[in-house]
């Protein structure tokens, strides 16, 4: 029986998954998407596939994958999704099948806990608040039980401690074969895991740092595979920029003078002047951030000369010769004291990888690619290419001389672009000549949903806006007892919102609002996921960058998705400026090739947030007059899925009424 059989004969009626899996109905599309994986790991080649909310990818993925016989490396965007593979669906998929299957998960070093580094965080100047010392303390109790070292296994855990960078390792400090608790390193010990089994599964962060290794000669990271399958593979792009770009912060230099600090007790005794060298590093680190300061943090500026703009050229360089001068110095004196001890190994390697790095921005940027500083309370120097077309094609493509034998490559996501060719996508990765498949949702979006734009809402650009955007969330909230989330296009209007409704909502005891930042995303949506009921209040959350994707919260805890504006990409961001005059050198015009398509696929993801089920029911609203009165919004609409239009005030208030009943339809 060849795949294609195979794996028809998994999706039927009457097949495995229908008798095994709680809740699974065959679906047309998926079927049809799973064999086109199915052709692609068994004849090799290049498949793009756009699979609409609902169509079920992940097993239309997965099983061509597990009955394929050949090793697959699976990577998704996030971690949170990793663990949603290995931990719920690949095992529900090999109970059904029948399969004994060996799967592993890797992550980067960050998520793992690092011994050795355990063993020195409690003498650190940073775990001495109350706080981190509780974390501190959870963390040494756990290390005795754990097997995988995975951080992901204290949920309690915020992923904002400062301990988590004090009992993890990076490939900067990390000491490799020198370090004294290489045998019980969970980082090897899942890297061992990975090169011996069928199935791997990784995130798009981890995939760019093996191709980097790979590129600098050293061990790779991730097995040789025949077929590579990415999943939220409309994120690859930003963060394959993110990996193949250069950065240096004066928060890593800074780092790495408290490490030497640290250190500096253990060998006062052989060399006097170890003080006297972290003082100037840390000196060096604070006159750079000096010359740097910025009324505004987060500040982004584009930079083309030797300096960059507002910086002056001659203090520009005296710091950075600084910097330099006290790294050298730091890579002399560890030199002179090295004997073997592998922390002071480790410490001298990095001061050579900071000053190569600051050698990075003391010479001219390459052509493609764009240079920029963040100035603030720390400083970031960043250069980065403007796409990763060309890498991609240079070596992950089939019989490409750097695939390392990878046959089969597919690429998956809900949102992928805003035309039938995907072209934007397709372009952008460098994947001219793939196979390009569409598989629409399977929900009855004209009887699931409603999509309302309040014609009397101001212009984005108006000072009121985000007041009148929180007074109609307010409204809907109320009628729906929470169960509203509201996506915002920047962190001030979360916050502008957030707090109005905040104020509106002073003396309810029934309605919570939540803010992105206060809590973990995961705490945030857990909370969120309570259904309103007796005690549970229901809540409205508000949340902007990563909650317009890959949150999922199906049933009837959300019933209300609404969009403060279109989300069109930043113009003074360095990356679409850059990109923005790229566009304008080939002749063409970067708002239709550029902020229209990018805004369409950021709407379509937001606005999946709302139906995630067949029985699901809700309203979208957008608060944008632009969707309807602007020849651009209406391609934009179009490409949302068609849902019933609301046109008065009065309308959507009777929906959200209609919302309060229980739907006759069995969940």
């Amino acid at each position: 029986m060849g795949l294609l059989e195979a794996v028809a004969r998994i999706f039927d009626a009457k097949g495995p998954l229908a008798q095994s899996v709680n809740g699974f109905s065959t679906r047309s599309g998926q079927t049809v998407m799973a064999q086109a994986v199915a052709g692609v790991i068994e004849n090799g080649g290049v498949l793009v596939v756009e699979a609409g909310t609902g169509v079920g990818k992940t097993y239309a993925y997965l099983v061509p994958a597990l009955l394929s016989g050949r090793r697959i490396l699976l990577s998704t965007a996030t971690k949170t999704l990793q663990d949603q593979l290995f931990g719920r669906d690949i095992p529900r998929l090999t109970a059904a099948l029948g399969m004994p299957v060996r799967v592993a998960l890797l992550k980067g070093r960050s998520s793992y806990l690092c011994m050795h580094r355990l063993g020195f965080a409690r003498h650190d100047l940073r775990a001495m608040h109350p706080s981190a010392q509780a974390d501190l303390a959870g963390i040494e109790r756990w290390s005795y039980t754990t097997t995988s070292g995975d951080l992901a296994e204290l949920p309690l855990l915020d992923e904002r401690s400062t301990i988590i960078a004090l009992v993890t390792s990076t490939r900067e400090n990390c000491l490799g074969p020198k370090c004294p608790q290489l045998n019980t390193c969970h980082v090897n010990l899942a890297r061992r895991e990975a090169m011996a089994a069928d199935i791997v599964v990784i995130n798009h962060y981890l995939f760019f740092a093996d191709m980097n290794i790979r590129g600098s000669g050293l061990a790779e990271l991730l097995p040789t595979v025949h077929a590579v399958v990415f999943d939220e593979a409309h994120q690859l792009n930003e963060i394959g920029v993110q990996f193949l770009g250069r950065q240096l912060t004066t928060a890593q230099l800074d780092h790495y003078a408290q490490d030497l600090a640290s250190c500096g007790s253990l060998f006062v005794l052989k060399d006097s002047d170890w003080g006297r060298i972290v003082e100037e590093l840390m000196q060096g680190v604070a006159g750079l951030e000096s010359i740097c300061r910025s009324g505004e943090s987060g500040l982004r500026h584009v930079w083309f000369e030797s300096n960059p703009p507002g910086v002056d050229a001659v203090s520009w360089e005296l710091a950075m010769e600084a910097l330099h001068t006290a790294l050298q110095k730091t890579e002399m004196l560890l030199r002179s004291l090295a004997d073997g001890s592998p922390a002071l190994l480790g410490l001298r390697e990095r001061a050579s990888q900071l000053a190569a790095k600051l050698d990075v921005f003391s010479n001219p940027v390459q052509e493609a690619w764009v240079r920029w500083i963040e100035m603030g309370e720390r400083v970031k120097l960043v250069q980065s290419p403007l796409y990763i077309a060309d890498t991609m094609r240079s070596k992950f493509t089939p019989n490409s001389s750097g695939s390392e034998g990878t046959q089969s490559w597919i690429y998956t996501s809900a949102t992928l672009g805003h035309d039938a060719t995907l072209a934007q996508f397709v372009e952008s990765c460098g994947l001219q000549g793939a196979q390009v498949l569409q598989v629409q949702s399977p929900f009855d979006y004209l009887s699931q949903a409603a999509l309302y734009v309040p014609a009397n809402m101001p212009k984005p650009s108006d000072a009121n806006h985000s007041a009148r955007v929180a007074a109609l969330a307010a409204k809907g909230a109320a009628i729906l007892g929470g169960r509203t989330l509201v996506l915002t296009t920047t962190l001030r209007a979360m916050r502008d919102i957030a707090e109005k409704l905040r104020q509106h909502f002073a003396e309810s005891l029934d309605i919570e609002v939540m803010v992105q930042g206060e809590l973990s995303k995961r705490e945030l949506t857990d909370r969120f996921r309570r259904v309103p009921c007796g005690d549970t209040r229901g809540s409205i959350l508000v949340a902007t960058a990563s909650f317009w994707g890959g949150v999922d919260i199906p049933g009837e805890a959300l019933q209300m998705v609404i969009i403060d504006k279109l989300p069109f990409p930043p113009p003074n961001d360095p990356l679409v400026a850059a990109r923005c005059r790229n566009l304008k050198e080939e002749g063409k015009n970067p708002f239709q090739y550029l902020h229209v398509p990018q805004a369409t696929i950021a709407l379509k993801q937001g606005a999946g947030r709302l139906i995630r089920s067949e029985s699901d029911r809700g309203v979208l609203v957008v608060c944008d007059v632009r969707l309807t009165q602007m020849g651009y919004g209406r391609r934009m609409l179009a490409a949302l899925p068609a849902m019933n239009m609301i046109t008065s005030d009065e309308a959507f208030v009777q929906a959200l009424h209609a919302l309060t009943i229980p739907s006759t339809t069995a969940r």
